[in-house]
């Protein structure tokens, strides 16, 4: 169930100048909603010509300490603000929102994650949901350089981490898209970032006869499906990302027609 919340940050960890991860938990000390790997919030933003609330991946969920994350990419005022915030500081919050990814694999499946970029961010609850699942999550992400990684002793934590780098400087030199793990054998396939590296891992899935969801990073103004802001056309016609996705099935999209 949707809910509108105050959250206190706990720890703003910043990452290098372009990321930063709030730990948060709720403000009246209640327990976290049911949260699903691939859903995400839409934060409200208290900065000088901010209106909008700003929708950002949930990046992880701790029960023990009734905590989320959210992996925050500075990329212009409202999420500058959001990184510029401080522990003890509160933020009002919508969530959980969207349709999250499938975990329901056969048992001790060989799974791929796949994230480029801030695209990184759902796949770790996700990747933690489902080693816990019993299954084998493995990691294949990619980032213009070595710098540009994130949270790699966590994804390592989790599974196998493959990685990838456009100026080589870590991993195997290229795109995700190119990298030799793609020719091995997985159950499913999840990917998030870019939209052209998402559509090529829906080629290469559709080649290889291997599941793949996607989460889609249409723009996203309400949250709620009444913008209208994020529609994406399927093969049952245009939905809103925001309330039928963000993940998506690639059989449900028109990307391969």
């Amino acid at each position: 169930m949707k809910q509108v919340k105050d959250f206190i940050i706990i720890d703003n960890i910043s990452i290098n100048d372009s990321y930063s991860k709030l730990i948060l938990s709720p403000a009246d000390g209640a327990i976290l909603p049911v949260i699903l790997p691939g859903q995400f919030v839409q934060v409200a933003v208290e900065a000088p010509d901010v209106f909008l609330r700003r929708p950002i991946s949930i990046n992880d969920v701790d029960r023990e300490s009734n905590t989320l994350t959210l992996l925050v990419r500075n990329a212009g005022r409202g999420t500058a603000a959001l990184i510029g915030m401080k522990a003890g500081e509160k933020l009002n919050i919508l969530l959980p929102l969207g349709n999250g990814f499938t975990t329901e694999c056969k048992a001790g499946s060989r799974l791929l994650l796949i994230g480029g970029g801030v695209g990184v961010a759902p796949l770790l609850y996700l990747g933690r949901e489902l080693k816990a699942k019993g299954h084998h999550p493995e990691f294949l992400l990619g980032a213009r350089s070595a710098g540009d990684l994130l949270s790699l002793d966590e994804f390592r934590s989790i599974g196998p981490v493959h990685i990838c780098t456009e100026d080589g400087s870590e991993g195997i030199k290229g795109l995700v898209t190119t990298h030799p793990t793609l020719n091995e054998s997985y159950e499913h396939y999840y990917c998030c970032g870019p939209a052209p590296m998402m559509k090529a891992i829906a080629s290469i899935a559709y080649k290889n006869g291997t599941n793949c969801e996607v989460s889609l990073e249409n723009m996203m103004a309400c949250g709620l499906g009444a913008c209208l802001c994020c529609v994406e056309k399927t093969v049952k016609g245009n939905v809103c990302v925001c309330t039928e996705g963000p993940v998506f099935n690639i059989e449900s999209l028109t990307w391969n027609q």
